[in-house]
């Protein structure tokens, strides 16, 4: 039986762990890859690498970490999910990853034509795909905004592009609660009832939140 939640390590990310970002600037790959071998020892099904830092040259950083880990038995042996703003970044390491990776993340934020360059990028790499609920107005926020624009772009990769829905991972956004912000109360509720309209007529696609 698949397991229905899967858990993904972000500690090999560069802009979420400080002593990570600190051992891939100083060139310490030996040490960075206890760090994403600790994650796997621990129970992470999926590695999240970002490289996405000022002092560091992404695409090598990219290229260097993913080439190491592919040497590493007990690494490698979850998938790897390839995280960055930058789609050179990105590129170089479905260029490096064994096995069929998980792109983190492509949007509509650019427009239709980006995307689906992108789209059909990942497609020939073999790698599922993260899509955030962004289009060219922005970040969805409300639960129709997330529908509207998950909708858009399942119907694009799908109906268009030939993309699997089951490689498909919508990123509805989930936002700041309990702020006491009024703007804010109905964060959560947005989130989850757009989850289930997205379940309910997407169908094969997944959701990730966090």
């Amino acid at each position: 039986m698949r397991p229905v939640f899967i858990n993904v390590g972000e500690r090999t990310n560069v802009t979420g762990s400080a002593k990570f970002r600190k051992l891939v600037v100083e060139g310490d790959y030996t040490a960075a890859l206890d760090v994403a071998r600790q994650q796997v020892e621990a129970g992470a099904q999926v590695i999240d690498v970002n490289m996405d830092e000022g002092l560091l040259d992404g695409v090598v950083a990219m290229r260097t970490f993913l080439n190491l880990i592919a040497a590493e038995p007990d690494i490698s042996r979850v998938p790897i999910m390839i995280d960055s703003s930058k789609w050179e970044v990105i590129e170089a390491g479905l260029k490096c990853v064994q096995g069929k990776p998980i792109v983190n993340s492509i949007s509509l934020k650019e427009g239709e034509a980006a995307f689906r360059e992108h789209a059909v990028k990942c497609l020939r790499y073999g790698a599922a795909v993260v899509v955030m609920a962004f289009d060219e107005a922005g970040q969805a926020d409300t639960k129709d905004r997330k529908i509207e624009i998950c909708t858009r772009a399942y119907r694009l990769l799908v109906d268009d592009i030939g993309f699997p829905p089951e490689d498909i991972i919508f990123d509805p956004n989930i936002f700041a609660v309990a702020t006491g912000i009024e703007d804010h109360d109905n964060y959560a509720v947005d989130f989850i009832e757009a989850v289930r309209v997205i379940k309910q007529t997407l169908p094969h696609a997944r959701v990730s939140g966090g």
